[in-house]
């Protein structure tokens, strides 16, 4: 947000701040006793042994910080907000959102809540019948998948690496059509998918709402994914989709490297409003890269042009046959 306010590309007018989601909207979809626990660890600090157990709070990747609670009721009370503003159609952006791992009893892959699945839910609430889901974050969207695959009105798709965290996301899963991709996944590749499977499947369900998850993280410089896509890729990708659904939710999601995220989720913004993307930031732009620091070694000595452009060099490649053997299967499960 600092990015794009910095190039002057948002519109004061165009912000709307989001307040935290109701424990009632909240209850929707997730547990009201593991609501209770996690509003409990933001006020202690703290987290015993049995809730640590049942909810998965405080280890295993999703600790007790001083807003484990209101930071997630945030960006779930921002989606849910995006989807009563696209009561009449639209696109919404709310890069907070995306946190796909959560489950309805406990918190998972740092997921305390779960806004993609609560978003979904309120589209289907207000009396749509087709929903499609589109994920693109290096990571297997399993806590939307485990929740909705079993819904026939929502199309679940999902772009991640193969064998990485959380382990699941398989072609033959029921309910949902998957792309386990392999390392070194690259944008050719990419591009390869969209026009040989995701786009014709999504316009074949001609969805009435369409989310799309656009988790930074299978960037080449992050370090949590071994996939090597640029920023330009996911613009591609979001470009493409969003005209297919009369109302359109796009959401964040991982990312671990600050300036490939701050970079990667403004040119969204800019690929949404029509912007071009400049070949080199303006001052004040990359006065506000230049503000960030990373403790990774990445963070070290970073290159120069994390400070001074927005887009990343194509990274283009050969589509492996692993690859195209991806979208046979996809398009066969959709028929």
């Amino acid at each position: 947000m600092d990015l794009v306010r910095a190039l002057g590309w948002l519109d004061e007018k165009l912000y709307i701040e989001a307040a935290p989601a109701s424990l009632e909207a909240l209850a929707r979809f997730h547990d009201p006793a593991y609501l209770e626990a996690l509003r409990r660890a933001e006020v202690e600090g703290r987290v015993d042994a049995e809730t640590a157990r049942r909810h998965n709070i405080g280890c295993n990747g999703n600790p007790v910080h001083p807003r484990v609670f209101t930071r997630p009721a945030t960006a779930c009370g921002a989606t849910l907000r995006a989807v009563e503003l696209l009561e009449g159609g639209g696109i919404v952006y709310s890069p907070a959102g995306g946190t796909h791992h959560g489950r309805r009893d406990r918190a998972s892959g740092f997921c305390y809540l779960n806004d993609p699945v609560l978003g979904i839910l309120a589209f289907l609430d207000r009396g749509l019948s087709r929903v499609a889901y589109v994920d693109l974050d290096a990571h297997h969207a399993d806590g939307v998948q485990d929740a909705l695959a079993e819904d026939p009105r929502v199309l679940l798709v999902s772009v991640h690496e193969k064998g990485r965290w959380p382990g699941t996301g398989a072609v033959g899963d029921p309910g949902a059509v998957n792309f386990p991709v392999p390392a070194g996944f690259n944008d050719s590749e990419l591009d390869f998918l969209l026009d040989a499977a995701i786009e014709p499947l999504v316009r074949g369900f001609a969805p009435e709402a369409l989310v799309i998850q656009c988790g930074a993280d299978g960037l080449a410089e992050d370090p949590l994914s071994r996939l090597e896509l640029s920023n330009n890729a996911l613009w591609r990708a979001v470009a493409r989709l969003a005209p297919l659904a009369p109302r359109v939710l796009v959401l964040g999601g991982g990312g671990y490297n600050p300036w490939s995220v701050a970079r990667c989720w403004s040119g969204v913004w800019a690929t949404l409003n029509g912007i071009p993307i400049p070949d080199r930031l303006p001052p004040e732009g990359e006065a506000v890269l230049r503000g960030l620091s990373w403790a990774r070694s990445q963070g070290r000595n970073p290159p120069g042009h994390w400070f001074t452009t927005l887009a990343d060099a194509p990274r283009l490649g050969p589509v492996r046959p692993e690859v195209r053997a991806l979208a046979e299967p996809a398009l066969a499960r959709a028929a």
